[in-house]
């Protein structure tokens, strides 16, 4: 049975959006970032970022802060915070990812 051009059309986009999808989900970069109150939200600072890449890699860089010693530790409470907006991500995304499986599955 011919398809018409409009359905292969739509058919070509569907794939490519599917490729995007999964490009775009083979790394997950999550950057929690600072400011004052009442500061410019635009110029925020980053205080951590986690990438997870969908092998399972991943790379973190860390809140720090040094003590009155001079010693480096890790700000506890900003990474506690970062590791809820990791946790979110990934929750996310697996939902995303089950999501597009379960259409891929339908068809």
């Amino acid at each position: 049975m011919p398809t018409s051009p409009e359905l292969k059309q739509a058919l070509k986009d569907a794939a490519d959006a599917v490729a995007k999808y999964v490009k775009d989900a083979a790394t997950m970069t999550v950057e929690t970032r600072y400011v004052e109150i009442g500061g410019d939200v635009e110029t925020a600072k980053l205080a951590a970022r986690t990438t997870v890449k969908l092998d399972g890699d991943s790379e973190s860089v860390l809140p720090m802060k040094r003590t009155p010693e001079g010693e480096l530790v890790v700000d506890t409470v900003v990474y506690e915070m970062h590791q809820q907006n990791v946790q979110a991500a990934i929750d996310y995304r697996a939902e995303m990812l089950d999501r597009l499986l379960t259409v891929l599955r339908s068809e």
